[in-house]
Formats: C-alpha cells, structure tokens, sequence
C-alpha cells in the first residue's frame, strides 16, 4: 500500500528567515521532525546530502533548491515548501564552484526511491514555468501556496503509483 502524501499549511513557510542554506533546511527539516512525518535522523542526513549533491536550481527569475535525501529516514512522504524572506546561497546542482541565490526551497520527503524520482519529475515541470515559481514566490498565503501546488503537482491522484 502506498503512503500518501501529506502536504498542508503547517509544511509551507512564509517569510522564512535564514541566512544560510543550512540554517533553512535545519528550520525546514526541523518542523517535519516535530509533526512526526521524518525520523530525527532526517536533519543531519539532509544537510549531509546538500553538502555532497547540491540541490540549487538557476530556474530562471526565481532560483529554488530541491533537498531530499534518502527513504530511510522518513515515516509519512511529504513535501514542505519555504519562499524565503531574503534569498539564500545554495550551490548550483552538479556544480561544487557555484552558488545561487535562492528563494524557493521545496524539501522532498519520499519513503520510496522511485516515489521521489516522481516526484522530482514532476517539480522539475513547475520549475519550467516561471509564472507559476513567482506567483509561489509573492505568495501572501499558505492555503494560495497549496492550492496552486496541488492542483500543479495534480497531488490529489499523486499516491506515488506507477502512472
């Protein structure tokens, strides 16, 4: 049976104030722990991955950043998302040397590995349409920020099954 994807206002950060790339997926990585979605082993295994695969995207007007690491660590998939008060360095994906300046952190919890490659699939279309990571991006509400991803991410049928 397949986990559902729990996806709600109290995974999406408005405003996140962080000054570093670790700081914000400590603050993001942190609140997952707490709502008993990830282990407590979550947080350091996170921050580890970004450290050896950087997850920076140069998505046009607005960069994002996509951590994630790996199933073992979490309980219940799910996805949280921060539009960041200032942008923050993340390094590039695929490039240790660059870093960009990033305002969108979507922070993937996955208990399946191909799940997760879904799921980045599906991101990485969003990532595509800059109208969409602006609106996010200028979002003044959590339930807007919902709304748009769910119907975006079509996560009402997302139950990680083989489409």
């Amino acid at each position: 049976m397949m986990s559902k994807l729990f996806f709600d206002e109290s995974v999406i950060f408005l405003n996140l104030e962080g000054d570093t790339a670790e700081k914000v997926l400590r603050i993001m990585s942190a609140n997952l722990v707490e709502k008993g979605l990830v282990k407590k082993s979550f947080i350091p295994a996170i921050l580890k991955r970004e450290r050896e695969f950087a997850t920076g995207l140069p998505t046009g007007s607005v960069p994002v950043a996509i951590p994630h690491t790996d199933v073992e660590h979490v309980k219940q998939k799910s996805i949280s998302v921060a539009v960041l008060k200032n942008p923050v360095d993340f390094v590039v994906m695929g490039e240790e040397s660059k870093t960009i300046a990033v305002r969108l952190v979507f922070m993937l919890a996955m208990d399946e590995a191909h799940s997760q490659l879904t799921f980045l699939q599906k991101l990485m279309q969003i990532f595509q349409e800059e109208e969409i990571l602006k609106k996010i991006a200028e979002a003044k509400d959590k339930t807007f920020i919902r709304r748009l991803l769910e119907e975006k991410l079509n996560l009402v049928a997302f139950k990680g099954g083989d489409k």
